[in-house]
């Protein structure tokens, strides 16, 4: 059977939704390992399942590029969102997202029938050890010195329902990626794998980042990974509790709020709807 997918992208992190209702999905982690090819495919991070809900009023299952499926995705809910909406599957603007990691409510600015931003509450974080989850003792891990065979680097982790290991260097727009990155994602500290943010501090306001994203590899950004490296960022006092996340093709602006939530908010692009054929390629 024919596939209907809609390709998307917030701020360059790119997905294929897909609505199961209309278009069931027996093998999703082999159909996102053959769709998200980039020469062989069509070319994303990964694919994004659109399903009723359970608790909330729709439910997400991603599938990152090499079929694993994550707990959240924080470009990937406000596609989503926009997704739903400008297709008159809900017709309001605030409502609730199930996804692997909780419910992830969505407040959506619009501009008539189009979504203009999405904002959307990614749950409260988590930064003891056990909850990243990371081997060692007990209690948070702030600029641990983590060996690679040739070379040590220090890593501030946290979870935004899911995991992220945050390395603040001069530069992160010259961060070895495709080195680093997969080093620290299977680091055999790391039982569940982890994301890998690069982040430089520009003041209390700003930060740059670069992600190796677990299972998908280097992405032109994450909303996750975004508020990742800015919680890395404000545990180690290096910037304030709300912060301009300076990725490769935008901004995304994540707050730490006094109801003990992370926000992230920012734009969701559709690129064009096609039709994929499972009997080819």
């Amino acid at each position: 059977m024919a596939i209907t997918f809609t390709k998307m992208h917030g701020l360059g992190n790119d997905y294929h939704f897909i609505d199961t209702e209309k278009c069931p999905v027996e093998d999703p982690a082999e159909l996102s390992r053959r769709m998200s090819h980039r020469h062989l495919g069509v070319g994303s991070d990964g694919i994004i399942l659109v399903q009723p809900g359970d608790a909330g009023d729709f439910r997400m299952r991603i599938f990152n590029a090499d079929g694993s499926e994550a707990e959240t995705c924080g470009n990937g809910i406000r596609c989503f969102a926009k997704y739903v909406y400008e297709r008159g599957m809900i017709d309001r603007t605030d409502f609730v997202i199930d996804t692997l990691a909780g419910p992830n409510r969505v407040v959506l600015t619009t501009d008539g029938a189009k979504v203009v931003s999405v904002r959307s509450n990614m749950g409260e974080p988590k930064f003891e050890r056990g909850e990243i989850p990371m081997e060692g003792p007990a209690g948070r891990v702030m600029e641990e010195a983590l060996v690679l065979d040739d070379r040590t680097v220090r890593v501030t982790c946290a979870n935004i329902g899911n995991p992220h290991a945050v390395v603040f260097v001069d530069d992160a727009t010259a961060a070895p990626l495709a080195e680093l990155g997969p080093r620290i994602e299977n680091h055999p500290k790391f039982p569940q794998r982890t994301n890998v943010e690069f982040v430089t501090v520009k003041d209390r306001a700003n930060i740059v980042m670069r992600i190796w994203e677990r299972g998908s590899g280097i992405t032109m950004a994450s909303g996750s990974g975004s508020c990742g490296s800015a919680l890395a960022s404000m545990i180690t006092d290096r910037v304030d509790r709300r912060v301009n996340v300076h990725l490769v093709y935008g901004v995304l602006k994540i707050e730490w709020a006094d109801d003990g939530f992370v926000y992230q908010e920012g734009p969701a692009t559709e690129v064009f709807t096609g039709v994929w054929d499972p009997n080819v390629g």
